[in-house]
């Protein structure tokens, strides 16, 4: 896994054994990424990010580790950091389903509800048994349908509802 990209391994201060560096982890790029792995595993996306992320930095072409990246990025909130990361694996391989539906999910969670489909539509024709993505593709349309006012008008009160202006002057 480590494709050729040394990491290093000491800060080169007098008496060093070759251990990290500096605030870097033990163990090397592949064990980072199981660990990291195994916090997302375990719900600490946050820690798992931060590991996922410094490995990614030495294996920047590692679709495995992106992937986990870009889970433990969406996991913890960070949908535009999960978005670019899915994003950079799928256009890799755009035959990666998973990576289609993530940069789906990522791109809905900023709002971007016509990336979100056009993306998740892709992962769905890949994997049409798939549950979770033709549910995801459903609620994306029904947003841009909603948008586009295909259920009627919005009702005072609901999210994006702007009342209509005041009429001016008396008599108007």
């Amino acid at each position: 896994m480590n494709g050729g990209h040394e990491r290093p391994t000491g800060d080169g201060v007098d008496g060093d054994r070759g251990g990290p560096a500096a605030g870097e982890p033990e163990g090397e790029v592949y064990d980072w990424f199981r660990r990291g792995v195994r916090l997302l595993d375990e719900r600490h996306p946050a820690a798992a990010a931060q590991l996922l992320s410094r490995a990614a930095g030495y294996e920047p072409q590692s679709h495995s580790i992106r992937e986990a990246l870009a889970r433990a990025q969406f996991d913890a909130g960070a949908y535009r950091e999960a978005l670019e990361n899915f994003r950079a694996v799928a256009l890799a391989d755009p035959s990666d389903d998973y990576a289609q539906f993530g940069w789906g999910v990522a791109a809905a969670r900023l709002g971007d509800f016509e990336t979100s489909a056009e993306h998740l539509a892709l992962a769905v024709a890949m994997r049409p048994d798939n549950a979770h993505y033709r549910a995801a593709l459903r609620q994306s349309r029904a947003t841009l349908a909603a948008r586009a006012g295909a259920y009627g008008p919005l009702q005072p009160g609901a999210p994006g509802y702007l009342a209509p202006p005041e009429p001016d002057g008396p008599g108007a």
